[in-house]
């Protein structure tokens, strides 16, 4: 009867053992999958919602200042949408926060509030929080 019970006993451990491996194993390749996504590098550039023929002058913009950025996001912003909106605000927080700071903690603040987690920005975001998300 004992070699009975020893041998149940062995049976139960084993098949325990074999579970927990198994769901390890499951665990591991889920934060595997999840630290690859993450590390998806976004472009600007691919990101849709704008017009491609305004690409040149956004480039432009950038290049010529905050205030021509700043005209032109007043101009252009109406025609273009998130992601590629909320990616370009975030370049101009970033640009208005070395001259006003509570400003582009605002700008921060609207794009925050309209992203989704599942936004390609969204990472981007994330990596500037504690910076200009108090």
């Amino acid at each position: 009867m004992t070699k009975i019970i020893t041998a149940g006993i062995i049976i139960i451990v084993l098949w325990v053992a074999y579970h927990t491996w198994v769901y390890w194993e499951q665990v591991r390749d889920e934060k595997e999958a999840h630290v690859a996504a993450s590390k998806v590098v976004v472009r600007e550039e691919s990101l849709s919602g704008m017009p491609s023929q305004l690409e040149n002058s956004l480039q432009g913009a950038k290049k010529a200042g905050l205030s021509t950025f700043r005209q032109w996001l007043d101009t252009y912003g109406p025609a273009i949408q998130d992601p590629r909106k909320a990616w370009i605000e975030l370049d101009y927080c970033m640009l208005l926060a070395r001259e006003n700071a509570k400003a582009a903690g605002r700008i921060f603040a609207d794009v925050n509030k309209r992203t989704p987690t599942n936004s390609p920005v969204y990472p981007r975001l994330k990596e500037l929080q504690a910076t200009y998300g108090h």
